[in-house]
């Protein structure tokens, strides 16, 4: 006698029962136990390598630095790409992995390159500083303070600040805290050089001698009578009242240093990075988790931290939060809770109306239970709620109550056709508990390209398969095993008068329509290819889109101006920009970050690092509506008052950040050729009226000053180019000759000419000189001045100059649909390139093809799984091909439900096109086997499928309008409702050309012939 599982769950029923309230249990720990985040965690797979080489040429920079380092990667297994932008004495390289690499393999390729960068030390110039690693490019900070001071000198506000960094570093699960916006102080001593030259005295002898008095030197210790004394020699500087009384010597003169020098306090000129809150100048605290601990708890506990902190802050400094990461993670994860908690009243609603009351409860039974284990196998994964699972749980509920249905619903049957409660409530099992099976696997199958996914947007949507596929392998098993016993607690032992019951209006008409379906089985078949091949056309006309905008309220506003450009004039831009938002009731409130791009406050984010002529500003409006609103004003506002600005309005992004929507690379050896070729790009865009906002990531030459030395004369004189290269510096930008020590701070001091000479390039000619006699000379005595033009930065990707033509959208459509409006031009374009220059298309398309295509690969790995489960179940090759036959089917409700709505196929949308083939065949797979039931009862072919049919229409549409009506709650969310959508469309299409397609085509495959067809053939046959 075969093993029943639902016999054996009869047999011992208080273990069952009490195995049932252990899940419960255990569920509901797990669920309290379980993380809580926005959007599931993906790595970001980019280290950034950074390097400095004072006084270099920008091309010397590129060649002896950037080239090497880029050159020491090429060997590096794991690398996908590189990407660098070099100025004049500084490098910086983005190194960016195969999106293939999970897990420790990222580490350990983090490790490997310092590793080899280190094993090239000894071939950078000398001089050169660094290079220095940062590999967490990827941290975010969730929690972000702006605190401002009304009254208070800048110093105050950072003691403050300080004091409150050092308080939250105490906070349990506490990541990283930094601050933003900081400005160093300095104490100047601003000199003349003519003044200097007059008096003929040296400057290099002055700082030799402030060095010599302020150094730090070990003075001994004294060994005396068993003690050990520390002896220390004092006349360092702790103010700059000390350097304005120190007295210096110069031969046989002695003078104060406050006698030929101006020494002040203040802050390095340009200055750092700058923070603002709502104009106000601000400092900034960022704030992130460590990856162990619980987002909503942690949030708690700053709060009240900072609440107790602001009530000890005196009047003057204001606490305002910019970003608050488990407020929104609370908001997130609640409105998906009332999403599922909607679906499960939607599939409840469905049960009860469809199965009645005692049956539908049965099914009702079911969802908790299969809810509490997958919450339970969630906690064991460490699969937090998010965006995605939280997601992947509504779609899984309708499908998880298809197996409690089927068996609830055979249960019924069997009590209808006069079978006791204990036979019917096992029969399910030894009927469809396999086929049931075969489906569930088929089903998760359908999903495994999430799981083959080698993407970033695979690694980001990767716990959609494992919720999923746990939820619906959960559920066979609570249909075979608890269902069963529910049913037999919960229904009646006699379902009396049901044998004779004659089949409803509903019934009777489909039982007519499928008759006619199967007599004009050609007809239907055809009928059906040719809605196939409809919907293959409408496919082309559905817009394609990657991943698409958050929901949040966030407004991005980059400003990239000139690289030229000082970051006072990125602030004066900004200023007038920010201007314009005061006052504003849609805006809660805005931060802007001058110098560098905001801090990654949200995964998804394109971080920019600090470079003087880029500014971003970060406006958080009051909702979603507003956010609409407050964009077209802004893109108003930069089209008429800073059309002369590079600037980009954007959302924050779902999914691996992209940047802007429309980009073009044009690669190439030569720097100059690479610039024309742009232009020449940026041409063929700008015919499309879809695209504005035109720019370049980098282009514009910058003006430069060569100081051209006659090296025989400098001899003479006994100067040469690093000591004029000194004083230039000295005199331009300052020299830091030693350190001031103040509480925390170190305060360089900085030696530098005065504010006219140093700003003005008029200064060079008249400079003054010291020889190696002490004479002063004027620089224009043995050098040339000449002027030029000179590129201020290189970009450059895989160790080639890369110039990349950026859009941005104009209008509703989407990018992909202007990538491929442009592509012919763009290909006609890329024909005349060069030889060794190169045109790709990057930003969301590039993104898109890389996913879509990891995507692709897995196809066969998917139908391989799909088709040895079916034939494992089949045990037929004919029987195969009919099942697989009806899942192309769902791809005529997907275009039917996308096209007409709008609505764009992304990549999340295209997971859900290839799960449906999983879906579809379920059904497929159950009827198939009822139809061999029948035939193995006796039913001749015709009645074993019209009857399979008829008998399997009730479980399947009701299985059909629990799926696709339970997915509703999300169908308006941005991230699902696409896939939503889809899978409504599919699975609704594709369950009704089911019941009449494969019917239809079943009778053709095998030839069978209708009993009145047979009947006309018999006499004539004889």
């Amino acid at each position: 006698m075969k093993f029943n599982l639902s016999e054996w769950a009869l047999e011992h029923r208080s273990f069952v029962w009490f195995l049932m309230a252990i899940a419960v249990v255990a569920g509901v720990f797990s669920y309290q136990n379980l993380g809580r985040e926005e959007d599931p965690a993906f790595s970001i797979k980019t280290m950034v390598v950074q390097a400095y080489w004072p006084g270099a040429s920008i091309e010397d920079t590129r060649s002896q630095v950037t080239a090497r380092i880029e050159r020491a990667l090429d060997s590096l297994d794991t690398l996908d790409f590189t990407r660098s932008y070099t100025t004049a004495g500084q490098s910086t390289i983005f190194v960016n992995l195969k999106e293939t690499l999970r897990g420790q393999a990222v580490p350990d390729s983090w490790y490997q390159v310092r590793k080899k960068l280190n094993d090239i030390s000894n071939q950078f110039p000398s001089g050169l500083v660094g290079p220095f690693f940062n590999d967490e490019f990827g941290s975010v900070f969730g929690n972000i303070y702006a605190f401002t001071a009304d009254g208070l000198s800048y110093r105050q506000l950072r003691d403050y600040v300080e004091t409150v960094r050092n308080d939250v570093l105490t906070i349990p699960d506490i990541g990283k805290v930094e601050l933003i916006g900081t400005q160093d102080e300095i104490i100047s001593i601003d000199f003349s050089t003519q003044q200097l030259a007059t008096l003929g005295i040296s400057a290099s002898q002055v700082i030799d001698q402030l060095q010599a008095q302020n150094a730090v030197t070990p003075s001994g210790t004294l060994q005396a009578n068993g003690e050990k004394v520390l002896v220390r020699v004092g006349g360092q500087f702790t103010s700059e009242a000390d350097l304005a009384s120190v007295n210096l010597q110069q031969g046989n003169v002695f003078f104060r240093l406050a006698d030929v020098a101006t020494i002040s306090r203040g802050y390095q000129e340009p200055p750092d990075p700058l923070f603002r809150y709502e104009s106000k100048p601000a400092l900034g605290l960022a704030i992130s988790m460590a990856a162990s601990g619980d987002i909503l708890k942690f949030g708690e506990a700053l709060k009240e931290r900072m609440t107790e902190i602001e009530a000890r802050l005196p009047i003057g400094v204001g606490i305002a939060q910019v970003s608050d990461q488990p407020k929104v993670v609370e908001e997130a994860v609640g409105g998906f809770t009332k999403s599922l908690f909607e679906a499960v009243v939607i599939v409840l609603v469905v049960s009860f109306l469809s199965l009645g009351l005692r049956a539908g409860l049965v099914v009702a039974i079911s969802i908790p239970i299969v809810l509490a284990l997958v919450f339970t196998f969630m906690d064991y994964m460490g699969i937090s709620l998010q965006r995605v699972s939280l997601g992947a749980l509504i779609i899984a509920l309708g499908l998880l109550v298809d197996d409690a249905m089927i068996t609830v619903e055979m249960m019924v049957s069997r009590l209808e056709a006069g079978d006791t409660l204990r036979k019917a409530a096992t029969f399910a099992y030894t009927s469809t508990a396999f086929p049931m099976l075969t489906g569930t696997l088929v089903t998760v199958a359908g999903f495994l390209p999430i799981l083959l996914n080698a993407s970033t947007a695979g690694e980001y949507v990767q716990s959609l398969f494992y919720v999923i596929a746990a939820a619906l392998l959960i559920s066979w098993v609570v249909a075979v095993l608890f269902a069963p016993l529910v049913g037999v607690a919960l229904l009646p032992a006699v379902l009396k008068g049901h044998k004779d019951k004659k089949p409803g209006r509903f019934a009777g008409v489909f039982r007519r329509s499928l008759k006619t379906a199967m007599t004009f089985r050609w007809a239907t078949i055809a009928f059906t290819v040719v809605l196939f091949g409809v919907s293959l056309f409408g496919l082309t006309k559905v817009q394609q889109q990657f991943f698409p905008a958050s929901d949040r309220p966030e407004i991005l506003v980059d400003f990239t101006l000139p690289q030229n450009a000082t970051i006072r004039e990125t602030q004066a831009v900004m200023d007038r920009f920010e201007a314009s938002l005061v006052g504003d009731a849609e805006i809660a409130h805005w931060s802007s970050y001058v110098g560098q791009g905001a801090v990654r406050f949200y995964l998804p984010m394109d971080s920019q690092l600090a470079n003087s002529f880029f500014g971003q500003v970060v406006i958080v409006t009051n909702d979603l509506a507003a956010r609409g609103r407050v964009q077209g004003r802004i893109d108003a506002l930069l089209a008429s008052d800073f059309a002369d600005v590079n600037s980009f309005v954007q959302f924050l992004e779902l999914g691996p950040p992209v940047g802007r929507p429309i980009q073009y690379r044009v690669s190439g050896p030569d720097v100059q050729t690479v610039r024309s070729l742009a232009h020449g790009l940026a041409g063929v865009v700008s015919t499309s009226t879809h695209v504005r906002d035109i720019s370049f990531d980098w282009n514009e030459p910058a003006k430069s000053v060569l100081v051209d030395i006659d090296q025989n004369q400098a001899r003479r004189l006994g100067v040469t180019s690093q000591s004029v290269a000194q004083v230039l510096n000295t005199v331009i930008n300052g020299t830091t000759i030693t350190q001031v020590r103040d509480s925390i701070y170190l305060v360089d001091v900085v030696v530098r000419a005065e504010e006219d000479q140093r700003n003005s390039i008029e200064t060079l000619q008249n400079l003054q000189v010291q020889t190696a006699s002490g004479v002063a000379v004027p620089l224009g005595s043995f050098a040339k001045i000449d002027y030029g033009l000179e590129q201020p930065i290189i970009w450059q990707r895989d160790r080639l100059p890369t110039i990349t033509v950026r859009g941005s959208v104009a209008g509703d459509m989407l990018p992909a649909a202007v990538n491929a409006e442009l592509a012919p031009a763009i290909k006609a374009y890329a024909d005349t390139l060069p030889a060794e220059y190169h045109l790709v298309t990057g930003g969301a398309a590039e993104s898109s093809a890389k996913s879509r295509s990891a995507l692709v690969s897995t196809l066969p790995v998917m139908l391989l799984a799909i088709a040895l489960i079916l034939m494992v179940q089949l045990q037929s090759v004919s029987k195969l091909v009919l099942v697989v036959s009806v899942a192309p089917l769902g791809l005529i409700g997907v275009v039917a439900a996308l096209l007409p709505t709008g609505t764009p196929l992304g990549f999340v949308a295209l997971l859900g096109v290839l799960a449906l083939a999983g879906i579809i065949i379920r059904n497929a797979v159950i009827l198939i086997g009822q139809i061999d039931d029948n035939i193995r009862d006796g039913h001749t072919p015709w009645d074993a499928v019209l009857n399979a049919t008829e008998h399997r229409m009730r479980p399947i549409l009701l299985t059909a309008a629990a799926a696709s009506l339970g997915m509703i709650p999300i169908a308006s969310e941005v991230f699902w409702g696409p896939m939503a959508y889809a899978m409504i469309g599919g699975i609704i299409a594709a369950t009704v050309l089911t019941l009449y397609f494969l019917p239809a085509l079943y009778v053709a495959w095998y030839r069978v012939q209708s009993p009145q067809v047979e009947r006309a053939e018999g006499p004539a046959a004889s």
